[in-house]
């Protein structure tokens, strides 16, 4: 299949090298100096996989591809739309956080599909990705269903990447931002790796903003359980114990967080839903003021208000 991956830093760059490891026509669109290394000397994956591949790589998308995987960065996921105007026949996005596929699906005439990855990805220099961490794929239709194209995607995937196409997306995309609503902001601010979320002090505070994830999620008509959402979290955090987070990748780069398209998500669909969030909240609060610190966001927030 001819795929584009458009966003290609660390997840991206993993998930399309496998790819081509597998045979696929893999076109990596990124940013330098990464891009520059790969055209140079290839992308090295290392850790978990150890391979070897030289897909094209670009800093804009091309003209057509069969399938655009989106891995930007949440609150890039409009430009990466503007960008693929006409390109992709299909889209899908394992972009962090909620929101993506419906800022796609508005702006591209593409189908979009709704994906969410496990797997542990970290650039470590130009060219280089290190696996940290073997996962898995979900894949299907945003508003859930089955879809004849999720199951192409999914067939194009096999064996190379751990996948599984499903029906209940809204489900999955809940159980995910329980996920990250209880790893990112927590690792970020403490700088510990997910391991650290194990044991106290760290579990008790993922825990609890899992577990008001779940709350705001049954408000919304999606049944993720108390118990459901935490033996997500559990399982995320034990398979994944030497990760750092992306968000605590993008703070130690002095970089924007996603913390709008996840902690930030649910004090926004609790507010709408009259629910209280307190963790939630704090954990928004003390990364956006992070942000606002290190001139990452505009002042002021008008969407967070203390009012």
């Amino acid at each position: 299949m001819d795929i584009c991956v458009f966003g290609a830093g660390s997840l991206g760059s993993l998930v399309g090298g496998l790819l081509a490891h597998q045979g696929h026509e893999v076109t990596l669109v990124g940013r330098d100096p990464h891009v520059a290394a790969i055209r140079e000397r290839g992308l090295s994956v290392r850790g978990e996989c150890n391979i070897e591949v030289h897909p094209a790589a670009r800093t804009s998308p091309p003209a057509t591809t069969e399938l655009a995987i989106v891995t930007t960065k949440a609150q890039d996921v409009p430009a990466a739309a503007e960008a693929l105007q006409g390109v992709p026949s299909t889209v899908l996005c394992l972009a962090n956080g909620m929101g993506g596929e419906e800022r796609l699906a508005d702006r591209l005439a593409a189908p979009v599909l709704a994906g969410r990855s496990t797997y542990g990805a970290d650039q470590t220099a130009p060219g280089v990705v290190e696996c940290t961490g073997l996962g898995e794929i979900v894949l299907g239709p945003p508003a859930g269903g089955t879809d004849t194209l999720a199951d192409r995607v999914g067939e194009a995937f096999t064996p190379a990447l751990e996948n599984r196409v499903v029906m209940d997306m809204p489900y999955r995309r809940w159980e995910k931002l329980a996920v990250n609503a209880g790893i990112n902001a927590p690792t970020a601010l403490a700088r510990v790796t997910n391991g650290a979320l194990a044991d106290e002090p760290g579990r008790e505070l993922a825990r609890s903003a899992a577990l008001e994830v779940a709350r705001v999620a049954r408000a919304e008509g999606v049944e993720l359980g108390d118990e459901q959402a935490v033996a997500a979290l559990e399982q995320v955090v034990a398979e994944t114990t030497t990760n750092r987070s992306s968000m605590y990748q993008d703070v130690a780069a002095g970089r924007q967080t996603e913390v709008d398209a996840i902690s930030g998500f649910v004090i926004e669909r609790a507010t709408a839903q009259d629910i209280e969030t307190p963790v939630n909240e704090t954990l928004t609060r003390l990364i956006r003021g992070w942000e606002l610190a290190h001139d990452l966001r505009e002042p002021p927030d008008e969407r967070f208000s203390s009012d």
